[in-house]
C-alpha cells in the first residue's frame, strides 16, 4: 500500500523560505512521477511540481518557476519541495502526489498524501 507522507509546512514571513518532504513508501518508485500540488481556501487544488522517479526531470508550474525546486533523495525514498521567496499568496495546503508514468503519459491509480499546511504572513 502506497503511503506518502509529508512534513516542513508551518508558518513563514513573506520572503522567507520552508523546505517540504514527502516520505514514500509501499513500492519502488522507479516508474512514478511524484508531484506537488496545492489547494488554497475556497480554490481548487493546483499543480505546483514534478519529478520523475528516475531521471529526475522536473516540471514547474509558471507560479513556481525561479522559486521552488522540486528533488528527491531515492536512497531516503523522500521528495523534497525547496520554496523560497515566499509570498502571501503560496498559502495553501501542500500535498504529494505519485502517480505511475509511461513514456510522457500517467497511467494508473494517483496517491496523494494528507496534506501539510504553508502559511506565509506578510
Amino acid at each position: 500500500q502506497v503511503q506518502l507522507v509529508e512534513s516542513g509546512g508551518g508558518l513563514v514571513q513573506a520572503g522567507g523560505s520552508l523546505r517540504l518532504s514527502c516520505a514514500a513508501s509501499g513500492r519502488t518508485f522507479s516508474n512514478y512521477k511524484m508531484g506537488w500540488y496545492r489547494q488554497a481556501p475556497g480554490k481548487e487544488r493546483e499543480f505546483v511540481a514534478a519529478i520523475n522517479w528516475s531521471g529526475g526531470s522536473t516540471d514547474y508550474a509558471d507560479s513556481a518557476k525561479g522559486r521552488f525546486t522540486i528533488s528527491r533523495d531515492t536512497a531516503k525514498s523522500t521528495v523534497y519541495l525547496q520554496m523560497n521567496s515566499l509570498k502571501p499568496e503560496d498559502t495553501a495546503i501542500y500535498y504529494c502526489n505519485a502517480r505511475g508514468v509511461r513514456g510522457v503519459a500517467l497511467i494508473g491509480a494517483a496517491y496523494w498524501g494528507q496534506g501539510t499546511q504553508v502559511t506565509v504572513s506578510s
